[in-house]
Order: C-alpha cells, then sequence, then structure tokens
C-alpha cells in the first residue's frame, strides 16, 4: 500500500523561508513525477510545482523565482523549498506522486504565512 507522508509546514512570516517533504513508501512502478499542489480556502487546488524523471520542472506563475523543487530518487523523496513567502501563499499543500498512470496523493501539511 503507497502512502506518502508530508511534514515541514507550519507558520511563518511574510518574507520568511519553508521547506517541504514528502516520503513515499510502499511500492510505486516508475515514478514519472513527483510533485506539490496546495489549496486555500474557497479555492480550487492547484499545481505548485512539479520534477519530472529525468530532472525536468515545472513550477506555477506565482512561485517562479521564490520556490525550488528536487527529489530523491533513491528514497522516493520529494522536497520544495519556499522562500519570499507571502499571504497569498498560505494553503493546505499536497504532494503528489505519478507513476504507471495512478496517482498518489498525500494528505496535506498546512502552511501559514502571516502578513
Amino acid at each position: 500500500q503507497v502512502q506518502l507522508v508530508e511534514s515541514g509546514g507550519g507558520l511563518v512570516q511574510a518574507g520568511g523561508s519553508l521547506g517541504l517533504s514528502c516520503a513515499a513508501s510502499g511500492t510505486i512502478f516508475s515514478i514519472s513525477a513527483m510533485g506539490w499542489y496546495r489549496q486555500a480556502p474557497g479555492k480550487q487546488r492547484e499545481l505548485v510545482a512539479e520534477v519530472f524523471r529525468g530532472g525536468l520542472t515545472n513550477f506555477a506563475d506565482s512561485v517562479k523565482g521564490r520556490f525550488t523543487i528536487s527529489r530523491d530518487n533513491a528514497k522516493n523523496t520529494v522536497y520544495l523549498q519556499m522562500h519570499s513567502l507571502k499571504p497569498e501563499d498560505t494553503a493546505v499543500y499536497y504532494c503528489r506522486v505519478v507513476g504507471m498512470g495512478n496517482y498518489y496523493w498525500g494528505k496535506g501539511t498546512l502552511v501559514t504565512v502571516s502578513s
């Protein structure tokens, strides 16, 4: 059974930094992408960043230049480093892993950015 465990959320002041990690356990065949989505209150879940096998990355325009994403294939772990955080970055952040056409989601971790 596949489980994704996110960690690193919390409260930070605007302009600060925070790092998230997501470790996948269980058997996931041929992971093609690992990434992060977020959902703010009253809004739809949206892509934040993702990294594909081979290292190609994709970022939401709103976080480009502020967030970085990386993955450790040996550990099936994906990381999100967030800098220059803004109050509008406040959301529940979800990890997503894609493997063999299957989509796996974490339970989410709350990031709150105070002004």
